[in-house]
């Protein structure tokens, strides 16, 4: 019986450290689950903004309606 016992011990602590989360879409190079597996959400600057929703996508300051060139961090 004390076996049985510390083998289910050594079992439940095995399994208590397998963790399942979900991926946040908003990381870089991450996967999207609402557009499928193997759609990537793309965020240029690494501001955690997706650069869909982004107004500065490039991170240099210049908001992307005024930027000239949008995906340049050199340049605006």
């Amino acid at each position: 019986m004390k076996k049985l016992a510390l083998l289910m011990m050594a079992v439940g602590g095995l399994l208590s450290a397998c963790v399942a989360y979900e991926v946040p879409v908003h990381d870089r190079g991450e996967y999207s689950r609402d557009r499928g597996e193997h759609s990537r959400v793309r965020d240029q600057d690494r501001d955690g903004v997706p650069d869909s929703r982004d107004r500065d996508r490039d991170g240099d300051g210049v908001r992307n309606r005024e930027d000239m060139r949008p995906n340049d961090p050199r340049r605006y």
